[in-house]
């Protein structure tokens, strides 16, 4: 929890979200859930956390008429959908990105395929392919947060194609405070929504507890 705090305090456009799915986590942190098990509940995870993050994109206020005669209702509204770019980083994005297209069936879709160089041990831009991000939102998935190297290099990439950071909202299922830090000092007026913040990385820069290889355990293929 602490980690959380820690969060909210230092960076401002951290979100991380406060739903009570502990059965959530509870099941896809657990080293004996099955591929089946760990798609159904990372699924409906990542359903709340899209919800989340769509929450925040330029909200509203708008009354509208019930169905009940004479009564209204004092709500919100979001940015048109329509407006939004969704882009993963391949591969484990793309699970997250399933789920905001199923959300949001009108957005269009991006690619970013990268990949750590063993030799230099950075992050290597390796593919890209994205549609027009003139006056888009862009949605950036991508499940687990740990260094940053990553989300700093797909996000250096949106920004050539014309995209200011604070159009940007990052979508993630798992971080840790050093990705936040690494993330929000490179790009201060990006927004990231998070399902949790974790302890931090190991030596092997796996976050901990985390849950493992998010792409490995959401597609089956742990051990191949």
């Amino acid at each position: 929890m602490a980690a959380m705090e820690t969060a909210h305090t230092q960076h401002g456009n951290v979100h991380v979200i406060k739903s009570r799915v502990d059965h959530l986590w509870t099941k896809i942190r657990n080293v004996e859930t099955s591929p089946q098990d760990f798609r159904r509940y990372a699924r409906r995870l990542m359903t709340v956390i899209v919800e989340e993050g769509l929450a925040l994109m330029q909200p509203r206020s708008v009354c509208v008429s019930t169905p009940v005669p004479e009564c209204t209702y004092n709500g919100t509204e979001i940015v048109d959908t329509s407006s939004i770019v969704a882009v993963s980083i391949i591969r484990a994005g793309d699970a997250l990105l399933d789920v905001f297209m199923d959300i949001c069936p009108d957005c269009v879709a991006g690619k970013i395929l990268i990949q750590r160089n063993e030799e230099t041990a950075t992050a290597q831009l390796y593919y890209s392919r994205l549609p027009s991000l003139v006056d888009k939102h862009v949605v950036l998935c991508d499940p687990m947060l740990a260094t940053g190297g990553s989300a700093i290099v797909a996000i250096r990439v949106l920004i050539e194609k014309g995209v200011q950071p604070h159009q940007i909202t990052f979508l993630n299922v798992v971080a840790c405070p050093e990705g936040l830090a690494n993330i929000m000092e490179a790009f201060p007026d990006l927004t990231i929504v998070t399902g949790c913040v974790d302890q931090g990385l190991n030596s092997t820069k796996y976050i901990v507890p985390g849950l493992g290889d998010y792409g490995d355990r959401f597609f089956g293929t742990v051990g191949v």
